[in-house]
C-alpha cells in the first residue's frame, strides 16, 4: 500500500507530498526536509499533525524552520488534509483492482498531482507550480 505524507501552505497555495510505502520515524524526516526546503527564507512552517507516533519522536529531525502543532489524540476530523485524502479516496483511489505495488504508487502519486491540478484547488489551498518528482517517487 502507498501511503501518502502531504504539508499545504494556504498562504503560497503550495503543496509537497511523498508517496512511501509505510509511515515511520525515517519517512518524516524525509518528509520534514522536504517542506523545509520549500519555505522561503527568514519563513518559517507550522504543521498541524496528529499525534501518531512518527510525529511525537523525539528521534525526529525538526529544521529549524519548522514548529509542529499537536492535535488532540484520537481527534483526526480537526486536521484540514485529512479532508483531502478522504476525497483522493472517494474519487481517484478507491473501488480498484491493483495489479501490482508500483500501480499503487503511480496511482497515489497521479492522484496527487490531480488533486493539485483541480481548477478549484485554490479553494482548498493546494493550487500551485509543481507536481510529485520522480525522486520524490524513488523515496519508495
Amino acid at each position: 500500500m502507498g501511503l501518502h505524507l502531504g504539508a499545504i501552505c494556504p498562504a503560497k497555495g503550495e503543496a509537497i507530498g511523498l508517496v512511501l510505502p509505510w509511515c515511520d520515524t525515517n519517512a518524516m524526516n524525509a518528509h520534514l526536509a522536504e517542506i523545509s526546503a520549500a519555505v522561503d527564507p527568514g519563513a518559517h512552517a507550522v504543521l498541524i499533525m496528529d499525534q501518531a507516533a512518527w510525529h511525537t519522536t523525539a528521534k525526529l529531525r525538526l529544521p529549524e524552520n519548522i514548529t509542529i502543532l499537536p492535535l488532540p489524540p484520537r481527534a483526526p476530523e480537526l486536521n484540514p488534509v485529512e479532508n483531502l485524502w478522504q476525497f483522493m479516496r472517494d474519487n481517484w483511489l478507491s473501488n480498484r483492482v491493483f495489479e501490482s505495488y508500483d500501480q499503487i504508487v503511480a496511482l497515489c502519486c497521479e492522484a496527487w498531482n490531480r488533486l493539485r491540478d483541480q481548477p478549484w484547488a485554490s479553494c482548498l489551498s493546494v493550487a500551485g507550480p509543481g507536481h510529485m518528482h520522480d525522486h520524490q517517487r524513488r523515496l519508495v
